[in-house]
This record gives C-alpha cells, structure tokens and sequence, in this order.
C-alpha cells in the first residue's frame, strides 16, 4: 500500500546534511551533482541508459546536475526528487556560471573517485566519466529559476560539451529570452543558438488543467497558462532540439492516487492537441515507475507497464501527422515519437 507524503519539513540550515547522505554533492549555494545510477552501470560495463541508446551520449559522460537543487514552483506527487524539501522559487545567491560548471565538474570527479581501482571498472569510460561531455539538468529543482541560465548554457558549449535542460515549462520568459536575436545578435556561435542549449525538454504530464493541478500542485498563480504558453515558445525556437515529455499514471487497484490517472482514450486525444501546440522534434512517452520519493508518496499501484506505454505511445503517433516510433527502451519503459526529418543523434558525446 502507498504510503501517505512523508512529514519532512526542512529549512535551509538542514537540507544540505540531508542531500549529502543521499550523495549528492553540493555546489555554492543552490547547485547540486550526483552520479546517476545509469552513469555507474556504464563504468562498470554494463549498458547506460536510453539516452544512449537513441541518441548515441554517453551515459559515462553524462553529468547529471541541477543549478537549483531544492527550488520549484511545483509539489508533484510523482517526482522521485526530494520535494519535501522544497525551498521555495527565491534563490538566496545567484553563483557565477562558470564557477558552478567548475565546481560541478570537481565535485562529480570526488564521486568518482571511488570507483578507481575496482576490478569491475572500465577504465576508459571512467576517464570519459571524469570530463563530462553532456549537463543534464534534471537531478532536482527547476533551473529555469537560476537567472543566469544561459550564460551557463554558452559556457558549456564553449568547451565543447551538450547541454540539456527539463523544465516544468511555468517560465516561458525565460526560454523565449534564451532565443532572443536582439539581446544575442552576435554571440550566438556558429549555429545561432544564443544562450539556447542543445536540447529542451518540456514535462508534460497533464493533458489538461483539472490533471494539472492535481498533477503538479503548483505554488505559481496561472501556473497552466504559463505553461501553455511554454509550448507556444519552443514551437517557434530554432538551432535547439525540442522534446515533449508525457510520463503515464495508470490505475491502481487500490484506488489511492488514481484521480491522478492521465492514460485514457480521452486524455490521449488532449495529449494530441499539445502536441500539435509545440509542434516537438521528438516526444517520449514514459511510464510511472516507484522509485526514489515517489516510492514513498505514491507506492506501486499505479505504475504502468511497458505494453501499455508502447500502446499509448503508437496510438498517439497514429494521431499525429509526420510522427512515427523511432526508438523504444523496455528496460527504461520509455517509447520515443521522431517528427519526420529530425535528426535522432547528437554528434560529438
């Protein structure tokens, strides 16, 4: 049976001991890394994860990290991170970029560190894993909060690496300005990206606004407008790969957490129309799984499997025009729609 949300209450004085003994490790005031469990199935030789797989990155080389670790504008019962720490949208310091890459890079190499000398290892990804040549910011937070985000993004390409940013989608303004030719018109490099990174992926989890506030518990005032309005913009963005991002909560015997089911024939037809909206190079269809925090707060029950997200996935591209299966990660559960024409691998990772 699922448990209910886990009382943790936390003020800025005690949240940082706590992410360490989940071995994140922290850098300045608001940025975090960790070693993804898919980074260290790479190590030791094993596969990485589907990332690698459809785009050809490198799970060694991917270094998961966030420039906001505990700040969001959303609750949502899903997310395996550690919401019940959540600090608010405010940021106490706004660190340099380039110090927090710097730190980030240092701090991922003391995890690492860890792993010299064990017999399972593979020495050569472990030397890969040491100079990242992808920044995931997915580990926790929103990094849209952190007001010099593009700069960061300029920075990372500027040694030679990727970037991909997920977003809950609620600053639009702030992806719209990442893209804007009168604020960058010289210094966008040689793709004209600005401060755009390599990829955008927008979490699209509710197909409508009574799933979205259920859903995502947002603390933002017009929080599905905005939104919305996110889709609008990265419909119009240029040089930078553009993913819608559904992850699948089906229905639970125990009944629990299934007014929060956002698989249905109905709902799949309004999933479809904010598709069209963005008009995304690709969208990946994800199914719930219990892990982390969401083991917690939501339990197994309503997990979907990865007939019924392949299922889903084919029935959406059947609604879509220019929209076919261009991969799919069973072990990930995870189906990922190609638009027609888009270019599925990223070079230089």
């Amino acid at each position: 049976m699922a448990r209910k949300n886990p009382k943790r209450k936390c003020s800025s004085d005690d949240y940082r001991e706590r992410l360490r003994k989940m071995n994140y490790a922290l850098v300045g005031e608001t940025s975090a890394v960790q070693i993804c469990r898919w980074t260290k199935n790479a190590i030791r030789g094993d596969r990485g994860c589907w990332k690698e797989k459809f785009y050809g990155v490198s799970s060694a080389g991917c270094c998961q990290m966030t420039p906001a670790v505990m700040w969001c504008e959303n609750q949502c019962l899903h997310c395996w991170r550690p919401i019940e720490m959540n600090l608010g949208t405010d940021l106490p310091k706004v660190d340099d970029p380039i110090e927090i890459l710097d730190g980030i890079v240092e701090a991922r190499q003391k995890l690492l560190n860890g792993f010299a000398g064990r017999k399972e290892i593979d020495l050569e990804k472990l030397e890969k894993a040491f100079e990242p040549t992808l920044f995931t910011m997915s580990l926790s937070g929103e990094a849209t909060l952190y007001p010099r985000l593009g700069e960061m993004f300029k920075e990372i390409r500027r040694r030679g690496a990727v970037s991909f940013l997920v977003t809950n989608g609620l600053n639009p303004e702030v992806l719209r300005n990442l893209n804007d030719p009168i604020r960058y018109p010289i210094e966008g490099g040689s793709n004209g990206a600005g401060e755009l990174p390599t990829q955008i992926t927008i979490s699209t989890n509710a197909p409508n606004e009574r799933l979205f506030k259920i859903w995502h518990r947002s603390t933002k005032e017009n929080a599905w407008e905005k939104f919305n309005e996110s889709l609008d913009v990265i419909r119009d963005l240029k040089n930078v790969r553009r993913v819608v991002r559904m992850t699948l909560v089906g229905v639970g015997e125990e009944g629990e957490f299934n007014e929060m089911t956002n698989s249905s024939e109905e709902n799949l037809k309004e999933y479809v129309e904010l598709i069209k909206k963005a008009e995304p190079d690709f969208v990946h269809v994800k199914g719930y799984k219990a892990v982390g925090y969401a083991k917690a707060r939501m339990g197994y029950d309503n997990q979907v499997w990865f007939d019924k997200v392949k299922e889903y996935a084919l029935k959406i591209a059947k609604s879509l025009d220019g929209y076919d299966v261009a991969a799919e990660d069973e072990r990930c559960c995870v189906v990922m729609l190609a638009k027609k024409g888009a270019k599925l691998k990223i070079e230089k990772v």
